[in-house]
């Protein structure tokens, strides 16, 4: 039998025992961007790099609220998850020159989200050929970049990007 050994997914494992609550909103508490992730704050919503991601950039738009549905929210807040949504491909292109984007929610436990209390828009980056056989058959993403480098180069590419 082979093994793969992937130590940094015990942070994800024993984290998730022991912390209650939301992610997001613990994300927004925690005070500090770059520990949190947190890539840039709109008005409503807020753009988080993914810490377990599927690919390379993968991103969120998050409201503010902790709301469960896209009804709790108001006009103002779904036209912004948009508006940053766009500003996520743009810098993401810029960066990685992707061939393609995943955008998506998972709205309730049925649908398949991970955090079913409040709502999240992905914005994935993607690439021909990037679910290959180490997903397909080993049920494993291997990710070219370390997620603290992920995080300087997006935040600074928003930086620059106009608004």
């Amino acid at each position: 039998m082979d093994y793969l050994w992937t130590p940094w997914r015990y942070a994800y494992v024993s984290q998730a025992a022991r912390e209650s609550g939301c992610i997001f909103c613990r994300a927004l508490e925690l005070g500090d961007d770059a520990r949190a992730l947190i890539l840039e704050r709109g008005r409503k919503n807020f753009l988080i790099l993914n810490l377990f991601p599927y690919t390379t950039g993968h991103s969120m738009v998050v409201p503010y609220a902790h709301v469960s549905d896209l009804s709790a929210c108001d006009a103002e807040t779904l036209a912004e998850m948009i508006v940053l949504a766009r500003r996520l491909e743009i810098a993401l292109e810029s960066l990685y020159h992707p061939q393609g984007f995943n955008l998506g929610m998972n709205l309730g436990r049925a649908a398949g989200a991970g955090v079913a209390d409040h709502i999240h828009l992905h914005v994935l980056p993607r690439w021909t050929g990037d679910t290959n056989f180490m997903t397909t058959v080993a049920e494993t993403r291997l990710q070219p970049e370390d997620v603290s480098l992920t995080y300087d180069k997006l935040r600074r590419a928003l930086a620059e990007a106009n608004p």
